[in-house]
């Protein structure tokens, strides 16, 4: 080769292929349950069954199931060739772990000081900040420990834990520090949302707004339909949303051809742009689920207001968020000069041009690369007075 050739020496595509199992389930930590033994059990051909096995749990689930840890260390003796479990502990749920760097560093000296390595298994339980704290820490840890997620929120079911990404806030910054590492398993058992509150129960369901708005007219009218009865925590109602939702979002990782987001499009993200923005302006104070109600809600009028979608479709997106008990507006959106930076922070997060997904109709989005500021401030000034 001569000294300056701009030949490469090597130049191939390398695939790395992984496996996306989910359950779901009704009591899951019963014995007589099969599917957490088989989210715990290794699904590659040759390699050993997991030995060990850390588990962190959501502090707002351990206080509603009390007696959780003796059913897990119950569970696992019932059945062979599951893993010894070494370390249980309790990690403070919601936005609050994701803001504390000691958490993800509670993982690691849990996966050093009770020795789980890459035969060995970290167990996360709880609503997806949860999920994605325990999660970063296994990617960082060993270069990567296998990690099993039990999401117990209808957020972290219908959305978060379908994906393959882990991440913790730095500073004001969503999300900032973390990584690609898909989960082993996924076990989504219903009876944990049973004892979710209200409010937490409400929020999740804004995923399943976006996702139907982007891919399925179907459960969009189901939504609209059922919307009250889901609203009053009927589970005849909603566990076929959230198991809908959840396919519909692990489908787009798994058969989308981009999980690692290398592209700049990322349309799950449809109203986030302004969630994550007004999360970080009210100190994490405002849910993730409440905040992406928000964010579809002003993206929904700025789509109508520059003509890209008519007001008949507008207003059914509004009255479904509104069936469900999701906010469409919040006092921090009369401060949209701090809101825009928004726009600018989500640009930056995924890198190259600006592109933010919009609807033209349901079911079918599309992306646009500016957004006429005006337009935006007279969408936030419509919600705004919709809560006078």
């Amino acid at each position: 080769m001569r000294p300056h050739d701009a030949t490469p020496a090597w130049d191939r595509e390398i695939a790395v292929p992984f496996r996306h199992r989910v359950w779901f389930t009704d009591g899951s930590l019963d014995p007589a349950n099969p599917a957490f033994a088989h989210a715990l059990r290794c699904a590659c051909p040759g390699r050993e069954a997991p030995r060990r096995m850390a588990a962190f749990v959501d502090s707002g689930v351990l206080a509603a199931w009390p007696d959780l840890t003796e059913k897990l260390y119950r569970y696992l003796l019932a059945h062979d060739g599951l893993p010894e479990l070494m370390w249980v502990e309790s990690m403070q749920g919601g936005e609050a772990c994701k803001n504390d760097p000691s958490c993800v560093e509670d993982v690691l000296d849990a996966v050093n000081n009770v020795k789980i390595d890459r035969h060995s298994v970290l167990l996360a339980i709880g609503g997806g900040a949860v999920l994605d704290a325990v999660g970063f820490g296994a990617a960082i840890a060993h270069r990567g420990v296998r990690h099993v997620r039990m999401p117990t929120t209808v957020l972290a079911q219908d959305d978060s834990a379908m994906g393959v990404k882990n991440g913790v806030n730095r500073g004001a910054k969503k999300n900032f520090t973390g990584a690609f590492a898909p989960p082993d398993a996924v076990v989504c058992d219903r009876a944990f949302l049973a004892t979710l509150p209200d409010a937490v129960w409400r929020g999740g369901f804004s995923e399943a707004v976006k996702i139907a708005l982007l891919k399925d007219p179907a459960l969009f009218e189901t939504l609209e339909r059922d919307g009250p009865a889901i609203r009053a925590r009927s589970m005849d109602a909603a566990w076929p949303v959230i198991m809908r939702s959840a396919e519909l979002h692990a489908r787009h990782i798994m058969d989308g051809g981009d999980p690692f987001e290398t592209r700049e499009a990322r349309p799950l993200d449809h109203g986030h742009w302004a969630a994550h923005r007004l999360e970080s302006m009210t100190g994490f104070e405002l849910p993730h689920g409440e905040a992406v109600g928000i964010g579809l809600a002003l993206d929904t009028v700025y789509a109508r207001r520059i003509g890209l979608l008519q007001q008949e479709q507008a207003t059914r997106i509004l009255q479904v968020l509104a069936s469900l008990g999701l906010a469409r507006s919040h006092p921090m959106l009369a401060s949209m000069d701090e809101v825009l930076w928004g726009l600018e922070e989500f640009r930056e997060h995924l890198g190259g041009m600006l592109s933010i997904t919009l609807m033209r109709d349901i079911g079918h989005p599309i992306e646009v690369h500016e957004i006429d500021r005006v337009a935006m401030e007279e969408s936030a000034a419509e919600l705004l007075k919709t809560n006078e």
